[in-house]
């Protein structure tokens, strides 16, 4: 479809738009002077509408039962994370009895990496993305010193080339053949935060796997973005938030996935809590810890039922849409909003350049959308914000950008692109 930068094509997008009902469900933020664009949903979502109803459910049981609520709750807090799991195991491509949501993303990552990052013997590298995170960055550096390593020569990290933004994706599979039979794990972000670049996790799994290594995922900025297959490309263990674009509050719960084929290991070591003890004998408080099957043996403490509560609000709204049609917006509106930025880039050549740096094939990437705003960099994000642009800049020069299906709109993509020409003007 030739797209046209005009309000009236956007508006007309959104009118076939079948999820556009959806924007309507959430609280859109109202403290600026102009109509706010918010483009930064691979931060921190925005609150469905329905979430303090569902908090106030809770925070009524609290009142009315104490802690009789663990049981006597219209939703009995002793299983609130089950009312959670077939919903998030759909967004991940998971089956239930892989996925569990508790505590919060890094203590997810180190949960499970204590159980799949076991060095030994000449087989103790791991392998990430230069550029990750700072939060695994940080993790996967503590690990290895946990087991008395070196960073400098166990952690392998893999960057762009010189003058490249986008990691290849390669060099990532050549270096796990390289490294081969002392490679003890491949952890890597899914959707890399910097760029918005989306690694075949399929294809990085198998690598991993043929030279006998494990390989994780950590998921903040896939999960609710990209349709997933966590089961079917063998994925040994994930970790995702709650809070991007799974729209359940600031810092919000985390989920994790465990595959099906370690499901029912209690030799894989752990450091165990009692929430992740069999359910069934749990209360009889005796010691030997006695993992529950699947990812709920990974549980230290009981549910989070406030945090969970603004989780189930948003998940509830993704079952009701469908990652498939969510999955087919996304790709649709974000090649809409490239076509603006490129349009205003073009127009303002003389001005300044706007190079997207996410790549441009739709298999390569999600919803985001990274700038390097050449000739005027921060400055120009600075402007967008006063115009009304929620985004997010990220040392040195980038402008992040995320357009998330079920609230933001194809009139969005347009505002934003006037706002884009004004700023820079």
């Amino acid at each position: 479809m030739p797209y046209q930068n005009t309000l009236d094509f956007s508006k007309g997008m959104d009118e076939k738009d079948p999820l556009k009902s959806f924007r309507d469900k959430f609280h859109s933020p109202s403290f600026h002077d102009n109509e706010v664009v918010y483009f930064t949903g691979n931060s921190l979502g925005l609150q469905p509408k329905t979430t303090g109803a569902y908090i106030q459910k809770e925070l009524d049981a609290w009142a009315k039962y104490g802690v009789e609520g663990h049981f006597l709750a219209e939703k009995p807090w002793f299983s609130y994370h089950e009312f959670l799991t077939e919903k998030a195991a759909k967004i991940v491509g998971a089956k239930p009895e892989e996925v569990v949501v508790t505590h919060s993303l890094t203590t997810n990552l180190h949960l499970l990496m204590v159980s799949f990052y076991r060095p030994e013997g000449k087989r103790t590298k791991i392998i990430c993305e230069a550029k990750a995170f700072p939060s695994d960055a940080y993790a996967l550096e503590s690990q290895v010193k946990f087991h008395g390593l070196n960073t400098e020569t166990d952690l392998i990290e893999i960057a762009p080339r010189e003058g490249e933004y986008l990691i290849n994706e390669e060099d990532i599979l050549n270096k796990i053949a390289e490294v081969g039979d002392e490679l003890a794990m491949v952890m890597i972000g899914g959707v890399n935060y910097y760029t918005g670049q989306l690694f075949d996790m399929n294809k990085i799994t198998e690598a991993g796997h043929a030279v006998g290594a494990t390989v994780g995922f950590d998921l903040a900025h896939a999960a609710g973005n990209i349709n997933l297959k966590l089961n079917d490309w063998g994925v040994d263990f994930a970790a995702w938030c709650g809070y991007k674009y799974l729209n359940s509050s600031p810092g919000g719960v985390s989920g994790m996935f465990v595959h099906e084929r370690h499901a029912n290991s209690p030799q894989l070591p752990r450091f165990a809590g009692w929430w992740g003890y069999d359910k069934e004998t749990r209360f009889q408080m005796e010691p030997g810890f006695k993992p529950m099957y699947g990812a709920e043996g990974w549980q230290l403490s009981n549910a989070p039922v406030l945090g969970m509560a603004a989780h189930l609000a948003s998940l509830d709204l993704f079952d009701e849409a469908g990652m498939d049609r969510i999955g087919a917006k996304r790709d649709s509106m974000t090649a809409y909003l490239e076509f603006v930025i490129e349009d205003i880039s073009e127009k303002n050549k003389d001005r300044c350049t706007l190079e997207i740096i996410t790549p441009k094939q739709v298999a390569k990437r999600g919803a985001q959308l990274s700038i390097v705003a050449h000739g005027q960099g921060k400055a120009l994000f600075d402007e967008l914000t006063l115009q009304g642009v929620i985004a997010d800049w990220r040392e040195p020069n980038v402008i992040r950008i995320a357009p998330a299906p079920l609230y933001n709109s194809y009139e969005d993509c347009y505002r934003f692109g006037q706002y884009l020409q004004n700023a820079i003007q």
